[in-house]
């Protein structure tokens, strides 16, 4: 699985405001809303009960807020550099800045593992993310989280 299977142009946000956990999850939902079809109301609640059962804000100023709709017919990512970090409840108690939102189907059993491992992966690696915080082009930003493995190594 590929980052380019989850995210286009589109689902890239290179400067959103937020100054709250809660506002961005609101404002990541409803920028999904669009995208998917699905209403902001029913992404947004599959985000926050997801955050009650932990946080995913995994450190580093990243955090991957993910979950499961019905009547999704497949993965869905955003990508948001965020204006300002904000606090996230993350587990190294870091603000956040960069949030990979991904969303999948109900029966996405194993893929929205693969997911989740495949943008943990790309976003574990700090010289990625320092590419990402230095350029607040959304153009840019895809490229910079579309570009293949290989050719970050060279």
């Amino acid at each position: 699985m590929e980052i380019t299977d989850l995210i286009t142009p589109s689902a890239v946000i290179s400067n959103l405001r937020a100054t709250s956990k809660k506002q961005a999850l609101q404002d990541l939902a409803r920028r999904a809303a669009e995208i998917t079809g699905l209403h902001e109301r029913a992404i947004f609640d599959v985000l926050l009960e997801r955050e009650r059962l932990g946080t995913t804000g995994v450190g580093n100023g990243i955090a991957i807020p993910h979950g499961k709709l019905p009547n999704l017919e497949r993965l869905y990512g955003l990508f948001a550099r965020l204006e300002r970090p904000i606090q996230f409840d993350s587990i190294d108690e870091q603000p956040v800045d960069l949030i990979f939102l991904l969303l999948a189907p109900e029966s996405a059993g194993a893929d929205h593992l693969k997911a989740l491992a495949r943008v943990s992966r790309l976003l574990r690696d700090r010289a990625v993310c320092e590419k990402l915080r230095g350029t607040d082009n959304a153009d840019a930003l895809y490229a910079l989280l579309t570009e293949s493995p290989a050719s970050r190594a060279a």
